[in-house]
């Protein structure tokens, strides 16, 4: 007993939390790594290209789709996310986007499996079956009502935009109308880079 009159804890009873410990530093590091790139990653010699925006959480969002079935942005975890919103019909500048988010993903070559593309089709409507093959690999979101649309940060028409998602689901930079591929791959780059250590999770 010390001179306070209370048992010092024991030794063995804190090297016995040590796990707990290390189970929440590992739980919490992704959150940490996303506060930190909001906040903090802004060097001098980085200029992004894109608008970063107030993070928008998505990683807890589930929408339903046309069928009744309902798609998690918790089963996008662990890669970044070009997303996009337009109509079923997709005219010329729905086309666009497409293409700019597959091709800017072909560029990263390797790393190109660390990024995924969502269409958010707006109106619930069935897109054409030869977008879904000249843009294989992009997900499409049958929306069955527009309340998802509302909390996107757009400037004008939410259609206007191609949305980046970050690992952690946290809906963090966006493309303003027309947008120059060349330089969001020099952003996606950088996202890549910046974000190797974090835990990638596997679909």
């Amino acid at each position: 007993m010390d001179s306070s009159g209370q048992n010092p804890k024991p030794a063995a009873a804190r090297k016995g939390n040590l796990p707990l410990y290390l189970i929440l530093l590992v739980s919490v590091a992704p959150f940490v790594g996303s506060i930190a790139l909001y906040l903090l990653w802004r060097p001098d010699s980085f200029v992004n290209y894109g608008d970063l925006v107030e993070a928008t959480p998505l990683a807890e969002v589930t929408v339903t789709q046309t069928d009744g079935t309902e798609f998690r942005f918790a089963d996008l975890r662990g890669k970044w996310v070009y997303m996009m919103a337009d109509a079923s019909n997709c005219d010329d500048h729905c086309r666009q986007k497409l293409y700019f988010m597959r091709q800017v993903r072909l560029t990263q070559g390797k790393e190109q499996h660390r990024i995924e593309r969502l269409w958010l089709v707006t109106d619930g409507g069935q897109p054409a079956a030869e977008l879904a093959e000249e843009y294989a690999g992009t997900q499409q979101v049958l929306l069955a009502d527009r309340a998802l649309l509302a909390r996107l940060p757009a400037t004008g028409e939410v259609s206007d935009h191609i949305f980046v998602v970050d690992p952690v689901g946290n809906l963090m930079m966006r493309y303003a109308r027309d947008p120059d591929p060349s330089r969001m791959k020099r952003d996606i780059a950088r996202l890549l880079r910046v974000s190797a250590g974090w835990v990638q999770g596997e679909r």
